[in-house]
């Protein structure tokens, strides 16, 4: 017999569409901590203005929120501008950019982990298709050690401080 989920709900994304509402949906769960992980801060997903909003309004509601993401390739957020990198910078006690050291880059997923908690995830970053649940601390847990993992490894360098990254 399949046991019903008390906590949290999940559900397959396979559009782009279906990845910014989740994001929405997984960032409005969050109460102190947002982890991401992507390889261009997808354009109208990080910097879809619900998305900022939500953001600024946790950051500035929250005294010890914090926002961490790591970026594999920076490089279109750089030359087309970006609302979220924007938005780092007037806000950088909390929300903070690293670029991932290049011999880290080989990892194909991408995901954003609320508190520990929520998550969105894609196997690709290449594609859409993925999954997102309001609750799965196991799940949310282990890329969050991973993240720790690669965090810990790639240092903000000069230029990405200069550049807003």
């Amino acid at each position: 017999m399949e046991q019903t989920r008390e906590k949290g709900r999940r559900w397959v994304i396979s559009t782009k569409e279906e990845m910014r509402l989740a994001v929405i949906d997984v960032i409005s769960e969050a109460s102190r901590r947002i982890s991401i992980f992507t390889h261009d801060l997808e354009p109208g997903i990080y910097d879809d203005p619900d998305f900022l909003e939500i953001v600024k309004h946790l950051v500035l509601s929250q005294r010890y929120s914090r926002i961490r993401v790591l970026i594999a390739d920076p490089s279109r957020a750089i030359k087309n501008g970006n609302n979220f990198v924007h938005l780092g910078r007037r806000l950088n006690t909390y929300i903070e950019f690293r670029l991932v050291r290049e011999d880290l880059r080989t990892h194909r997923e991408s995901f954003f982990i609320a508190d520990d908690t929520a998550l969105v995830y894609r196997v690709q970053h290449e594609k859409w298709d993925g999954i997102a649940d309001t609750y799965e601390p196991l799940v949310a847990k282990q890329y969050g050690e991973m993240f720790d993992e690669i965090w810990q490894a790639s240092e903000v360098e000069i230029e990405f401080r200069q550049l807003g990254i």
